[in-house]
């Protein structure tokens, strides 16, 4: 499990992650606002298995 997510990649998927949780958390949304932890894990792992499929990378520095 190579890293392929490079750090505004990460950056942005933290945000956007965070987003939908906020939303659940002040029941806006409901508790479908909770699948953003998907974005916030990847982030985290640095890793994002459809770009893995797909071949690509965000990474500088391949």
């Amino acid at each position: 499990m190579n890293a392929n997510l490079g750090s505004k990649d990460r950056l942005l998927r933290l945000i956007l992650g965070l987003i939908p949780i906020t939303l659940a958390m002040v029941n806006v949304i409901g508790p479908w606002g909770w699948v953003g932890m998907v974005p916030i894990v990847s982030a985290a792992l640095g890793w994002c298995p459809a770009y893995m499929l797909a071949g690509f990378t965000t990474r500088g520095d391949l």
